[in-house]
C-alpha cells in the first residue's frame, strides 16, 4: 500500500500483542554468538527487518553483502567481517551510501584490517580484503558521531590477539548503548571494563548457553504516545520490565511529565492517562530515537518544549530534524534551532486531518501515528515500519483504530 489513513479514535484500550523484542539487543547477540567459540541458543529474537537481515547476513557465504537501509547491520558487520578473514563487499541503499562510516573504517585499518572504499571516501560501499597481524591494541574514537562505531569495535575486541583498549574522545552520545554492549558481552564471558571514557577488553573466547531477548522500549514508546494523546487509554505492554539494558526505558520518566502513568505488573506494563506539565525539557543525547515521538506529543498537546542532544538525528535513516520540522509545520507547530537546543512551539490550532511524509524512515511513521487520537492521519509509505516493528499497523488496528489503505 502507498499510504494508510488512520481515522480518529479518541479511546484506546487492550494488550499490544505484537510488540517486538529489542532490535538493539537482538543485533548485538547475533554478532556475539557468531564470534563465540561455543555458540548458544538465542530466544525471542526481534522480527524486525534489521534483525532478520543481520541473522541472514552474518553467516552469508556471498561476497556481496547488501545491508539495504540497516545502519546497525552495516556498522556491526563491517567490524565482524574485518576480523573474519573473509573477502566481502558491503553495500546498501542510496541513503546508506550517504551515511558516514569513515571513523569505524579508520579504526579497523589501524588495527590491521585491509579495507577500501569503492565509490566515495568515508562512505559505503566498501571492500574488506582481510586482516593482517594486529598493529595496535589501543584506539582513540570520537564519541559524538555514533555509539555503534564503538559497540562494533567492542564486540570484535575479544577475538583480537592483544585485546583492545578504546579511549573515547569528545562528547559521548548514546552512552546507554555502550553500557548495553558491555553488559551483553559479559553475558558471553568477556571481561569488559568501562569507566565512562576508557573501555578495556581482554582477548578471550566467547561462549554462551542461551540468551532471551527482552521487549523493545523504542517500539513501546509509540504506545506511550497514543496514551498521551487519547482522551481515554488503558494499554497493556507485554514482555516489558522497568529494569532494562535499554536506554529508551527513560520514556517512562519523560511521559510521566506528558500525561502517562506507567504501572509495572509482573512482566507487563500498564499505561493510563494522568495530568501533564505545561512545559517540557530534555537532553536526548542518550536516547535520540525517542525525540520524534516526544516532539509530536508536545506539539499536539500544546506543550512548549526545549530539546537538546539532537545532533545525531541528522545522520539517521533521514535527516530527522529536517523531517520533523517539515511535518510538524503541517499541524501548525515549529521546531526552531537555538544556540544550544531546539525550541518546540506547539500548535495553537490543530487541523482536522494531516498527511505525513515518512522520508523512508520507520520512526517518522510510528511517531506521527498517535495523532490519530485527535485527527485523521494519512501516513505515506507505511511499510517502512517493517524495519523495526513489522506488525505495528496490525496492533494499531487491533486496538480499535480504523485503517483505510490507499
Amino acid at each position: 500500500m502507498n499510504s494508510v489513513i488512520l481515522h480518529p479514535q479518541s479511546s484506546i484500550q487492550g494488550e499490544v500483542t505484537h510488540l517486538p523484542s529489542s532490535k538493539s539487543i537482538s543485533n548485538r547477540v547475533l554478532v556475539l554468538n557468531a564470534l563465540a567459540t561455543k555458540k548458544g541458543k538465542l530466544h525471542n529474537l526481534s522480527d524486525a527487518n534489521d534483525t532478520q537481515l543481520m541473522q541472514r547476513l552474518v553467516f552469508s557465504n556471498e561476497e556481496i553483502i547488501n545491508v539495504e537501509d540497516a545502519g546497525t547491520v552495516m556498522r556491526f558487520l563491517t567490524a565482524y567481517f574485518a576480523v573474519s578473514g573473509q573477502v566481502k563487499i558491503l553495500t546498501g541503499t542510496n541513503r546508506m551510501k550517504e551515511r558516514p562510516i569513515g571513523i569505524l573504517v579508520d579504526s579497523l585499518r589501524l588495527l590491521g584490517a585491509d579495507i577500501e572504499y569503492l565509490e566515495k571516501d568515508g562512505y559505503p560501499p566498501i571492500r574488506i580484503k582481510g586482516f593482517q597481524h594486529q598493529k595496535t591494541n589501543t584506539l582513540q574514537v570520537r564519541g559524538d558521531v555514533s555509539s555503534q562505531f564503538i559497540s562494533a569495535l567492542m564486540m570484535i575486541a575479544p577475538s583480537l590477539p592483544q585485546g583492545l583498549t578504546i579511549e573515547i574522545t569528545g562528547h559521548l552520545g548514546s552512552k546507554p548503548y555502550i553500557d548495553m554492549t558491555a553488559s551483553l558481552m559479559r553475558g558471553f564471558g568477556a571481561k569488559v571494563n568501562f569507566d565512562g571514557r576508557l573501555i578495556q577488553i581482554d582477548q578471550q573466547n566467547l561462549s554462551v548457553n542461551e540468551h532471551t531477548v527482552e521487549g523493545d522500549w523504542s517500539a513501546a514508546s509509540y504506545w506511550f504516545g497514543f496514551t498521551a494523546l487519547c482522551k481515554e487509554a488503558n494499554l497493556i505492554l507485554p514482555n516489558m520490565a522497568l529494569r532494562s539494558l535499554q536506554g529508551d526505558r527513560v520514556v517512562v520518566d519523560m511521559m510521566e511529565n506528558l500525561g502517562v502513568a506507567c504501572e509495572p505488573r509482573g512482566n507487563t506494563l500498564h499505561l493510563r492517562k494522568k495530568d501533564h506539565m505545561p512545559s517540557f525539557s530534555w537532553d536526548f543525547t542518550h536516547c535520540p530515537d525517542l525525540a520524534q515521538t516526544i516532539a509530536v506529543v508536545c506539539a499536539a498537546k500544546g506543550i512548549e518544549g526545549s530539546f537538546s542532544g539532537l545532533e545525531s538525528l541528522r545522520i539517521k535513516e533521514t535527516d530527522r530534524i529536517a523531517a520533523l520540522q517539515n511535518e510538524l509545520a503541517k499541524i501548525n507547530a515549529q521546531l526552531i534551532e537555538e544556540s544550544d537546543h531546539w525550541k518546540l512551539i506547539p500548535s495553537s490550532h490543530l487541523p482536522d486531518s494531516v498527511k505525513i511524509n515518512t522520508y523512508h524512515d520507520h520512526r517518522m511513521a510510528m511517531a506521527f501515528a498517535p495523532l490519530a487520537s485527535i485527527m485523521q492521519v494519512e501516513i505515506e509509505d507505511p511499510s517502512v515500519t517493517r524495519k523495526s516493528y513489522p506488525k505495528f499497523w496490525d496492533d494499531v488496528k487491533q486496538l480499535g483504530v480504523k485503517l483505510t489503505q490507499q
